[in-house]
Protein backbone atom coordinates (compact mmCIF):
# COMPACT_ATOMS: atom_id res chain seq x y z
CA UNK A 1 0.00 0.00 0.00
CA UNK A 2 1.28 3.10 -1.30
CA UNK A 3 2.60 5.73 1.75
CA UNK A 4 0.45 8.80 2.30
CA UNK A 5 3.08 11.62 3.24
CA UNK A 6 2.77 15.80 4.17
CA UNK A 7 5.23 18.01 3.91
CA UNK A 8 4.79 20.63 5.93
CA UNK A 9 6.65 23.25 4.32
CA UNK A 10 6.66 22.17 0.81
CA UNK A 11 6.60 24.58 -1.56
CA UNK A 12 10.07 26.43 0.40
CA UNK A 13 13.48 25.68 -0.61
CA UNK A 14 14.40 22.42 1.30
CA UNK A 15 10.91 20.87 1.10
CA UNK A 16 10.24 20.97 -2.10
CA UNK A 17 13.33 19.05 -2.95
CA UNK A 18 12.15 16.52 -0.21
CA UNK A 19 8.33 16.31 -2.12
CA UNK A 20 11.14 15.70 -5.51
CA UNK A 21 12.88 12.68 -3.42
CA UNK A 22 9.05 10.74 -2.12
CA UNK A 23 7.64 11.45 -5.15
CA UNK A 24 10.47 9.49 -6.98
CA UNK A 25 10.20 6.76 -4.49
CA UNK A 26 6.45 6.18 -5.35
CA UNK A 27 5.31 8.09 -2.26
CA UNK A 28 1.91 9.84 -2.58
CA UNK A 29 2.68 13.67 -0.97
CA UNK A 30 0.84 16.86 -0.36
CA UNK A 31 2.22 20.25 0.71
CA UNK A 32 0.98 22.11 3.60
CA UNK A 33 2.81 25.88 3.23
CA UNK A 34 1.23 28.99 3.75
CA UNK A 35 3.74 30.63 0.95
CA UNK A 36 5.47 33.41 3.02
CA UNK A 37 8.48 32.01 2.01
CA UNK A 38 7.80 29.50 -0.39
CA UNK A 39 6.59 29.32 -3.75
CA UNK A 40 3.87 27.93 -5.57
CA UNK A 41 5.78 26.99 -8.35
CA UNK A 42 7.84 24.91 -6.37
CA UNK A 43 5.15 22.14 -5.83
CA UNK A 44 4.66 19.71 -8.65
CA UNK A 45 1.70 19.48 -10.82
CA UNK A 46 -1.03 17.04 -9.47
CA UNK A 47 0.03 18.02 -6.03
CA UNK A 48 -2.24 19.18 -3.46
CA UNK A 49 -1.46 22.03 -1.86
CA UNK A 50 -3.04 23.44 1.85
CA UNK A 51 -2.19 27.19 1.96
CA UNK A 52 -2.14 27.62 5.54
CA UNK A 53 -0.28 28.51 8.39
CA UNK A 54 1.22 26.08 10.60
CA UNK A 55 0.32 27.42 13.89
CA UNK A 56 -3.67 27.65 12.67
CA UNK A 57 -6.44 25.36 13.59
CA UNK A 58 -7.08 24.22 10.21
CA UNK A 59 -2.95 23.39 9.97
CA UNK A 60 -3.74 21.17 12.38
CA UNK A 61 -7.29 19.97 11.18
CA UNK A 62 -5.71 18.90 8.05
CA UNK A 63 -2.57 16.65 9.79
CA UNK A 64 -5.53 14.97 11.92
CA UNK A 65 -7.86 14.29 8.87
CA UNK A 66 -5.89 13.74 6.41
CA UNK A 67 -5.03 9.99 6.57
CA UNK A 68 -1.06 10.44 6.60
CA UNK A 69 1.42 7.58 7.36
CA UNK A 70 4.12 10.30 7.16
CA UNK A 71 4.93 13.69 8.54
CA UNK A 72 7.51 16.00 7.61
CA UNK A 73 7.48 19.25 8.94
CA UNK A 74 10.17 22.08 7.60
CA UNK A 75 7.92 25.03 7.98
CA UNK A 76 10.15 27.20 9.83
CA UNK A 77 11.62 30.74 10.35
CA UNK A 78 15.22 30.12 9.67
CA UNK A 79 17.13 33.61 10.26
CA UNK A 80 19.63 34.13 13.23
CA UNK A 81 18.84 37.91 12.71
CA UNK A 82 15.33 37.67 12.79
CA UNK A 83 15.29 35.63 15.81
CA UNK A 84 17.80 38.08 17.81
CA UNK A 85 15.81 40.52 16.76
CA UNK A 86 12.22 39.28 17.35
CA UNK A 87 12.59 36.07 19.84
CA UNK A 88 8.62 35.95 20.33
CA UNK A 89 8.13 35.22 16.43
CA UNK A 90 11.05 32.74 16.23
CA UNK A 91 9.46 30.36 19.06
CA UNK A 92 6.08 31.05 18.07
CA UNK A 93 6.67 29.49 14.63
CA UNK A 94 9.33 26.72 15.20
CA UNK A 95 8.05 25.79 18.68
CA UNK A 96 4.32 26.12 18.91
CA UNK A 97 3.77 25.85 14.56
CA UNK A 98 5.61 22.49 16.02
CA UNK A 99 3.26 21.57 19.15
CA UNK A 100 0.63 22.01 16.78
CA UNK A 101 1.41 19.47 13.95
CA UNK A 102 2.10 17.30 16.51
CA UNK A 103 -1.35 17.37 18.18
CA UNK A 104 -2.64 16.63 14.74
CA UNK A 105 -0.48 14.20 13.78
CA UNK A 106 -1.36 12.08 17.41
CA UNK A 107 -4.73 12.23 16.55
CA UNK A 108 -4.90 11.34 12.61
CA UNK A 109 -2.56 8.27 13.36
CA UNK A 110 0.59 9.73 11.78
CA UNK A 111 3.10 6.86 12.28
CA UNK A 112 6.40 8.58 11.74
CA UNK A 113 7.02 12.57 12.06
CA UNK A 114 10.90 13.93 10.85
CA UNK A 115 11.48 17.42 11.75
CA UNK A 116 14.12 19.99 10.54
CA UNK A 117 16.41 20.66 13.06
CA UNK A 118 20.04 22.44 12.92
CA UNK A 119 23.14 21.63 13.89
CA UNK A 120 25.64 24.74 14.13
CA UNK A 121 22.73 26.40 16.18
CA UNK A 122 22.38 23.54 18.64
CA UNK A 123 25.84 23.08 19.56
CA UNK A 124 27.33 27.02 19.23
CA UNK A 125 30.53 27.37 19.46
CA UNK A 126 31.43 23.70 19.86
CA UNK A 127 34.68 22.34 21.65
CA UNK A 128 34.83 19.31 19.10
CA UNK A 129 34.57 20.19 15.17
CA UNK A 130 33.31 18.16 13.40
CA UNK A 131 31.06 17.72 16.28
CA UNK A 132 28.97 14.82 16.91
CA UNK A 133 25.29 14.50 18.34
CA UNK A 134 26.38 13.99 21.87
CA UNK A 135 28.11 17.28 21.81
CA UNK A 136 27.09 19.42 24.83
CA UNK A 137 23.82 21.99 23.25
CA UNK A 138 24.89 25.98 23.96
CA UNK A 139 22.93 28.13 21.96
CA UNK A 140 23.92 31.23 21.43
CA UNK A 141 20.49 32.60 19.58
CA UNK A 142 16.71 32.48 20.48
CA UNK A 143 16.99 30.31 16.46
CA UNK A 144 19.19 27.75 18.24
CA UNK A 145 16.98 27.47 21.51
CA UNK A 146 13.94 27.54 18.98
CA UNK A 147 15.32 23.95 17.53
CA UNK A 148 16.39 22.95 20.73
CA UNK A 149 13.11 23.21 22.63
CA UNK A 150 11.48 21.50 19.51
CA UNK A 151 14.17 18.54 19.79
CA UNK A 152 12.56 18.26 23.25
CA UNK A 153 8.81 18.90 22.81
CA UNK A 154 9.07 16.12 19.28
CA UNK A 155 10.83 13.57 21.66
CA UNK A 156 8.50 13.77 24.57
CA UNK A 157 5.31 13.77 22.65
CA UNK A 158 6.30 11.11 20.56
CA UNK A 159 6.47 9.36 23.89
CA UNK A 160 3.37 10.47 25.01
CA UNK A 161 1.27 10.18 22.05
CA UNK A 162 2.74 7.19 20.29
CA UNK A 163 4.34 8.04 17.21
CA UNK A 164 8.21 7.85 15.86
CA UNK A 165 9.81 10.50 15.55
CA UNK A 166 13.47 11.90 14.52
CA UNK A 167 15.07 15.04 14.38
CA UNK A 168 17.60 16.32 11.47
CA UNK A 169 20.31 18.29 12.75
CA UNK A 170 20.99 20.34 9.19
CA UNK A 171 24.32 21.88 8.56
CA UNK A 172 23.90 24.49 6.08
CA UNK A 173 22.22 23.72 3.48
CA UNK A 174 22.30 25.29 -0.66
CA UNK A 175 21.35 24.70 -3.44
CA UNK A 176 18.69 25.27 -6.36
CA UNK A 177 15.68 27.19 -5.28
CA UNK A 178 17.15 28.96 -2.45
CA UNK A 179 16.29 32.65 -2.73
CA UNK A 180 19.11 35.14 -4.02
CA UNK A 181 16.96 37.91 -2.26
CA UNK A 182 16.46 37.06 0.88
CA UNK A 183 18.19 37.27 4.58
CA UNK A 184 19.40 33.75 5.26
CA UNK A 185 21.18 31.77 2.84
CA UNK A 186 24.92 32.67 2.23
CA UNK A 187 25.31 30.73 -0.93
CA UNK A 188 22.64 32.07 -2.58
CA UNK A 189 23.26 35.47 -1.76
CA UNK A 190 26.64 35.71 -3.03
CA UNK A 191 25.81 34.00 -6.33
CA UNK A 192 23.26 36.50 -6.84
CA UNK A 193 24.92 39.89 -5.83
CA UNK A 194 28.06 38.18 -8.33
CA UNK A 195 26.09 37.40 -11.14
CA UNK A 196 24.41 40.86 -10.89
CA UNK A 197 28.17 42.47 -10.44
CA UNK A 198 27.45 43.44 -7.06
CA UNK A 199 30.32 43.64 -4.65
CA UNK A 200 29.73 41.26 -1.64
CA UNK A 201 29.86 42.11 2.26
CA UNK A 202 31.49 39.83 4.47
CA UNK A 203 30.49 39.96 8.07
CA UNK A 204 33.13 39.88 10.48
CA UNK A 205 36.43 38.46 9.82
CA UNK A 206 35.55 36.05 7.05
CA UNK A 207 37.42 33.35 8.37
CA UNK A 208 34.84 31.75 10.69
CA UNK A 209 33.58 28.89 9.40
CA UNK A 210 30.66 26.64 8.04
CA UNK A 211 29.71 23.00 7.27
CA UNK A 212 28.11 23.42 3.50
CA UNK A 213 25.77 20.63 2.14
CA UNK A 214 23.87 20.25 -0.82
CA UNK A 215 19.84 20.19 -1.06
CA UNK A 216 19.49 16.95 -2.81
CA UNK A 217 21.62 15.24 -0.28
CA UNK A 218 19.57 16.60 2.83
CA UNK A 219 16.67 15.11 0.80
CA UNK A 220 17.68 11.85 0.54
CA UNK A 221 18.67 12.02 4.11
CA UNK A 222 14.85 13.26 4.98
CA UNK A 223 13.32 10.19 2.71
CA UNK A 224 15.91 7.73 4.44
CA UNK A 225 14.61 9.03 7.83
CA UNK A 226 10.75 8.77 7.01
CA UNK A 227 11.42 5.41 5.75
CA UNK A 228 14.20 3.38 7.33
CA UNK A 229 12.72 -0.19 8.64
CA UNK A 230 13.82 0.45 12.37
CA UNK A 231 12.80 3.49 14.40
CA UNK A 232 15.40 5.27 17.04
CA UNK A 233 14.68 5.04 20.54
CA UNK A 234 13.10 8.08 22.66
CA UNK A 235 14.52 7.54 25.64
CA UNK A 236 17.75 9.45 25.31
CA UNK A 237 17.57 13.11 23.18
CA UNK A 238 20.07 12.78 20.95
CA UNK A 239 19.20 8.83 20.60
CA UNK A 240 16.46 9.82 18.09
CA UNK A 241 18.54 12.99 16.23
CA UNK A 242 21.48 12.83 13.40
CA UNK A 243 23.44 15.34 11.95
CA UNK A 244 23.42 15.85 8.12
CA UNK A 245 26.69 17.29 6.76
CA UNK A 246 30.07 17.25 5.35
CA UNK A 247 32.05 17.17 8.54
CA UNK A 248 34.07 19.38 5.93
CA UNK A 249 34.60 23.49 7.34
CA UNK A 250 35.09 26.19 4.50
CA UNK A 251 35.55 29.84 5.64
CA UNK A 252 33.45 32.62 4.73
CA UNK A 253 36.08 34.02 2.43
CA UNK A 254 36.93 31.20 0.71
CA UNK A 255 33.18 30.21 -0.55
CA UNK A 256 33.56 33.74 -2.10
CA UNK A 257 36.52 32.40 -3.91
CA UNK A 258 34.82 29.79 -5.14
CA UNK A 259 31.80 31.77 -6.31
CA UNK A 260 34.20 34.07 -7.82
CA UNK A 261 35.65 31.06 -9.92
CA UNK A 262 32.45 29.36 -11.22
CA UNK A 263 30.99 32.58 -12.39
CA UNK A 264 34.50 33.63 -13.75
CA UNK A 265 34.91 37.01 -11.51
CA UNK A 266 37.14 38.23 -8.82
CA UNK A 267 34.52 38.86 -6.08
CA UNK A 268 34.93 42.53 -4.80
CA UNK A 269 34.52 41.67 -0.41
CA UNK A 270 33.57 44.54 2.10
CA UNK A 271 33.96 43.53 5.74
CA UNK A 272 31.16 44.61 7.78
CA UNK A 273 30.78 44.31 11.71
CA UNK A 274 30.40 41.25 13.32
CA UNK A 275 26.35 40.09 13.65
CA UNK A 276 25.12 38.68 17.15
CA UNK A 277 24.40 35.33 17.39
CA UNK A 278 26.65 33.78 14.68
CA UNK A 279 29.51 31.25 15.37
CA UNK A 280 33.13 31.21 14.97
CA UNK A 281 33.29 27.37 13.54
CA UNK A 282 30.74 24.86 12.73
CA UNK A 283 30.91 22.05 10.82
CA UNK A 284 29.18 18.26 11.79
CA UNK A 285 29.86 14.84 12.13
CA UNK A 286 27.55 12.77 10.32
CA UNK A 287 29.17 9.69 11.04
CA UNK A 288 25.90 8.57 12.89
CA UNK A 289 23.62 9.00 9.98
CA UNK A 290 26.11 7.02 7.66
CA UNK A 291 25.88 4.06 10.14
CA UNK A 292 22.04 4.17 10.96
CA UNK A 293 20.38 5.38 7.72
CA UNK A 294 22.82 4.59 5.44
CA UNK A 295 23.48 8.28 4.30
CA UNK A 296 26.64 9.76 3.17
CA UNK A 297 26.76 13.37 1.55
CA UNK A 298 27.48 12.73 -3.01
CA UNK A 299 27.83 16.39 -4.03
CA UNK A 300 31.43 17.95 -3.52
CA UNK A 301 30.77 21.78 -2.97
CA UNK A 302 32.34 23.15 -5.96
CA UNK A 303 29.81 20.83 -8.11
CA UNK A 304 26.68 22.29 -5.46
CA UNK A 305 28.40 25.55 -6.64
CA UNK A 306 27.92 24.84 -10.14
CA UNK A 307 24.74 23.44 -9.62
CA UNK A 308 23.13 26.21 -7.73
CA UNK A 309 24.68 28.94 -10.44
CA UNK A 310 23.56 27.26 -13.36
CA UNK A 311 19.91 27.00 -11.69
CA UNK A 312 19.92 30.25 -11.14
CA UNK A 313 21.20 31.25 -14.72
CA UNK A 314 17.95 29.11 -15.18
CA UNK A 315 15.64 31.56 -13.58
CA UNK A 316 17.24 34.69 -15.24
CA UNK A 317 16.35 33.44 -18.35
Amino acid sequence: MTQRLLVAGGAGFIGSHIVDAALAAGLAVEVLDDLSTGRRANVPAGVTLHHVDVRTPEARRIVKEGRYDLLSVQAAQVDVRISVRDPHRDLDINVMGLANLLEGAASGGVRRVVWASSGGVLYGDASVVPTPEGASKRPVSPYGVSKLAGEHLLRVLASLRGFQSVALRYANVYGPRQDPHGEAGVCSIFAGKLMAGEGITVFGTGRQTRDYVFVRDVARANLLALTAATAPALDDPDASAFNIGTGVETSVLDLAARFGKALGTAPQVTLAPARAGELDRSALDATKAATQLGWKPTVTLDDGIKALVDSLRTEVR
